[in-house]
């Protein structure tokens, strides 16, 4: 038996929310002293009007170790994926779930085996690593084999993202306040991406939202070989038709294995904000 756990930056779509192998930890955020949690209750529609009514903007915590714990148990293989480490505290918490949960266990006859893995992505990256393992697991892999292979499945993926408003960034002081301005005034949608380790880089910018679309597309061409070997999958923040036009957009240039589109959960809403997108391959 095992079991996959993702924080709540990872969105399960609904065939795994199905699948009792899988499991969500929640992220708590907090929007003006309000704090909301992000699991089956989060309302998105609700969310977004407090982030854009707030002069500050939201804060996101990490699970605490004893929510990972509490999903760690019935399950001899048991696999974790987080928020990129360096975005979240949330893989530090996870690590410390590990350590707690073999430590209480440490006596009993059946062997746990439990490893965390940084994504080094958010949102869908999480959920593609998620269904990484259960490919793997599925396959028979030993509890090592599949720890190597999804190792080497994370260090080729690459996360893109683009915003519709950068208002969360300016709250958050991340982007100063010229730079936000002369952004909406000019409609320059920066085109995003994750690094090696995990943090974000610009990777272009194009004045338009749909040019902005073409120019990511463009940018996951340029480091993607074997697409069809390759699920690609999408998530938008209240925006289905505009990450439908993605979809074919994709479609036209690259034939891949499987392309599949989910809605953001609470903290992919929070960093993506309305409008926004993300692309993982």
């Amino acid at each position: 038996m095992y079991k996959i756990i993702i924080d709540s930056c990872g969105e399960l779509n609904e065939k795994m929310k199905q699948d009792s192998h899988f499991a969500n930890v929640p992220l708590t955020l907090e929007v003006d002293g309000e704090d909301i949690i992000d699991d089956a209750s989060f309302d998105q529609t609700s969310f977004l009007a407090k982030v854009a009514a707030s002069p500050t903007g939201p804060k996101s915590a990490c699970p605490s170790p004893s929510a990972y714990m509490d999903e760690m148990e019935d399950a001899e293989h048991i696999y974790i994926v987080t928020l990129s480490a360096q975005l979240s505290g949330s893989y530090n918490s996870a690590c410390l779930a590990k350590d707690l949960f073999e430590e209480e266990h440490e006596d009993e006859d059946t062997e746990f085996k439990v490893h965390v893995f940084d994504s080094k992505s958010a949102s869908i990256g999480q959920t593609l690593i998620g269904l990484k393992i259960q490919e793997c697991e599925e396959a028979g892999m030993s509890f090592e084999e599949v720890i190597e292979a999804v190792d080497a499945y994370i260090a080729q993926q690459h996360t893109f993202f683009v915003l519709e408003t950068l208002e969360t960034l300016r709250k958050a002081g991340r982007l100063s306040n010229l730079k936000a301005k002369l952004a909406s005034t000019l409609n320059i949608k920066p085109i995003m991406g994750s690094t090696e380790i995990g943090s974000i880089q610009q990777l272009g910018q194009a004045r338009g939202m749909m040019k902005a679309l073409d120019k990511m597309v463009e940018c996951m061409l340029e480091v993607t070989q074997n697409c069809e070997e390759k699920v690609l999958a999408i998530s938008h923040c209240n925006c289905p038709e505009r990450a439908k036009l993605l979809m074919e957009k994709v479609m036209a240039k690259a034939n891949f294995k499987e392309i599949f589109i989910v809605d953001t959960q609470g903290v992919s809403s929070m960093y993506a904000n309305d409008g926004g997108l993300i692309m993982v391959v």
